[in-house]
């Protein structure tokens, strides 16, 4: 028609979205009809008879010049830039009912990236209209065309992205006539970025995000097959800078024009919906898909790291779609469980960000898909492996208390699928029954939810704030499932199971100084390794690592190593026990420790008899050590009125002895311990890594 093709058409159509826009345009015409022919009534019935009584040959006339019409109205749409300008769309969809129009946003929403970088045009370009009834003028009124064409060229030449073609022209871009845009993808520079980021800082440009965001996209796929970018990317420091020019200002960019909203208690709301941001909603969702692409392609730990956190700053304005979320969620919980520390830490942040959305909904997918994730990665746990399970366990528990409300539904489920399959396996009684809950997801379960308590349900918590948590009727049940694992099976095999579930009752004890009988669960193992008739055998295996073992190996039992290991352990969980605030700081402590006194003394007596092992003097300084706090609580009790009728002046007074246990006999004991097993474990951990050939102590 002698018209210069616009910039925008030209990558519209380099796009490769041209046959879908066609498409989309086309089942918004067929809905106008339906929706016509419904609301046709007496006058569309009589038009109908008349019709049937015409000829034959008068019918198929009519269909031929209806059908061409159809044609003609089609490629019109196309040719007058209508696919370009979302109002003709808009006027349809008036006419369209609510459910459809429905529909069609939710198939649209991840229609196209370029489809949804054009729908941004709305919000700075004008006199497009114009163009349109320019571009239609040759089929409505040729003669009026042509005398324009002739006399007036400059008005058919009227283009509404003249400042953007300029901007494009300083960006490097090269004007051709080209109209279907089969030029060479042009090449991004370093030029052209420092131009869009000058428009983004000093104008905050929607205009320069679209571009940007159009180049992000082509740095996300820029290595597939089948894909159509708008730009070619050859240098390694400009898809960097771009990466992180796209990461970096887009969330400033968005927060100008449609900022979001933080409440008091620390969730967020999706902003306020707008004209703009309405017009946004489609290109952000896009970008985001690309982030989430992307996540999955990039290598550098730094560049992976901003990423997430920058990603995660987007999260109000895509809280709205489900599938977004999904994703979303989903790849970072698999960074959350696989990656370094530090993009274990960035994925955590993000998952948390996205919890913390008003929608309870997301708060649930949140805390299921955590719960889930972490059961998945302690299938097997390694001395290798156990760090990272724990960074995600103590990460989870705080996911957890963020909506005590929503996450007791959770941990009454959870823990009452632990209660089912300990049931199970106590009545069948086979070996299989017995590895539902000998094996490492029960013990990491049981862990992770006395971490969960433990955190929610603290005691010096408890007391600043004044209620109760709302979690604390599970940590009955909780015990009563965990003591029930441990006497499934009370053979010397299964210790090691054992004192992982106590080392978890002791972690809910000292938070939530709830009081749970473990002594009983832990001479079991004194008496065994003591009994006369129970003598170990010298072996040259090396020492059993009991942190990474629930069930001991044949060639280990009734050997000296591994009756060293378990009674230095079980010592040590004792002691910790004893020394906790619920039962040191009991006024009752004397009373307390005595079953124990007796049962450990007749221990050493049995095995003095049948020979001494190098056992007992481990047993003999904790025994003494116990005997001794229980001599300083009484010293302390002898000068105070204590009575069953003023149990008010009890409850102060035991408040009083828990701020002054570390100074008795026990807690300092304790205390050493602690640091004895700090060092070594350093030591360990430096040996594993291969810093030191020899594993010696420094002092």
């Amino acid at each position: 028609m002698g018209k210069k093709a616009a910039k925008s058409m030209k990558k519209f159509a380099a796009s490769g979205q041209l046959k879908k826009t066609i498409d989309a345009r086309r089942k918004h015409q067929q809905i106008k009809k339906r929706n016509a022919n419904k609301n046709a009534g007496r006058e569309g019935q009589a038009k109908q008879r008349v019709t049937e009584s015409k000829k034959p040959e008068d019918k198929e006339e009519e269909e031929a010049d209806e059908e061409g019409e159809k044609k003609r109205m089609t490629v019109d749409d196309f040719l007058g830039g209508g696919f370009m300008n979302s109002s003709d769309g808009e006027e349809e969809a008036e006419d369209v009912s609510e459910d459809e129009e429905s529909a069609e946003e939710d198939e649209e929403e991840y229609f196209a990236d370029d489809a949804s970088f054009a729908s941004l045009d709305e919000l700075e370009k004008q006199g497009e209209d114009h163009m349109i009834e320019l571009s239609k003028l040759a089929e409505k009124d040729p003669e009026f065309y042509q005398y324009l064409k002739e006399n007036d060229q400059e008005l058919l030449n009227f283009d509404t992205n003249a400042d953007l073609d300029d901007s494009e022209g300083d960006d490097g871009e090269e004007d051709d006539d080209d109209p279907m845009g089969t030029a060479q993808t042009p090449i991004l520079t370093k030029a052209i970025l420092q131009n869009w980021q000058k428009s983004l800082l000093e104008h905050r440009s929607l205009r320069a995000l679209r571009k940007l965001l159009i180049a992000f996209r082509s740095a996300a796929h820029m290595n597939e097959d089948g894909q159509v970018l708008a730009w070619t990317i050859d240098n390694s420091s400009v898809y960097n800078k771009l990466i992180t020019t796209a990461l970096k200002y887009t969330p400033v960019i968005l927060e100008h024009h449609a900022p979001s909203k933080t409440l008091p208690n620390g969730k967020f709301k999706p902003p306020t919906q707008t004209a703009k941001l309405k017009a946004l909603q489609k290109l952000i969702l896009s970008y985001f898909q690309n982030v989430i692409h992307i996540l999955s392609q990039l290598t550098d730990s730094e560049m992976l790291q901003l990423a997430i956190t920058e990603s995660a700053k987007i999260m109000p304005y895509i809280v709205t779609s489900r599938k977004a979320v999904k994703l979303y969620l989903k790849k970072c919980l698999d960074l959350w469980s696989s990656a370094q520390d530090n993009i274990r830490i960035a994925a955590f942040l993000a998952i948390r960000k996205l919890a913390s959305a008003t929608d309870e909904s997301i708060l649930d997918t949140v805390l299921k898909g955590t719960y889930m994730t972490l059961v998945r990665s302690s299938k097997s746990t390694s001395a290798h492996s156990l760090p990272s399970i724990n960074l995600m366990k103590n990460s989870a528990s705080e996911v957890f208390s963020l909506d005590q409300g929503a996450s007791y539904q959770h941990a009454f489920g959870y823990i009452r699928q632990l209660a089912i399959h300990l049931r199970n396996s106590m009545k069948v009684k086979t070996k299989e029954a017995y590895k539902q809950v000998y094996n490492w997801q029960y013990i990491h379960c049981i862990d992770f939810w006395s971490i969960v308590l433990a955190r929610a349900c603290d005691a010096a918590t408890e007391s600043d704030t004044g209620r109760e948590s709302e979690l604390k009727p599970l940590i009955y049940p909780l015990v009563q499932v965990s003591l029930g694992a441990i006497k499934l099976i009370p053979n010397s095999r299964s210790y090691p199971f054992h004192l992982h579930v106590v080392r978890s009752l002791l972690h809910l004890t000292r938070h939530t100084h709830t009081y749970v009988p473990v002594a009983p669960y832990l001479l079991p193992i004194f008496t065994t390794v003591l009994a006369p008739s129970a003598r170990p055998k010298a072996s040259t295996l090396r020492p059993l690592d009991l942190e990474v073992t629930i069930r001991a190996p044949q060639q280990y039992l009734k050997t000296r190593i591994y009756a060293e290991g378990l009674v230095e352990e079980a010592a040590y969980l004792l002691a910790e026990w004893f020394a906790s605030a619920p039962v040191h700081g009991s006024v009752a402590f004397p009373e307390t420790v005595v079953p124990v006194v007796v049962m450990l003394r007749k221990s050493i007596k049995a095995a003095k008899t049948g020979g001494a092992t190098k056992d007992l003097g481990l047993i003999k300084g904790l025994l003494e050590r116990i005997e001794e706090s229980a001599g300083w609580v009484e010293q302390r009790r002898k000068g105070v009125q204590l009575a069953p009728n003023r149990l008010g002046d009890v409850r102060e007074w035991e408040r009083e002895l828990v701020t002054k246990l570390g100074e008795s006999p026990l807690g300092k004991y304790v205390k050493v311990q602690q640091k004895t097993r700090e060092r070594r474990r350093k030591l360990v951990d430096k040996a594993r890594q291969g810093e030191h050939e020899i594993v010696a102590d420094d002092d």
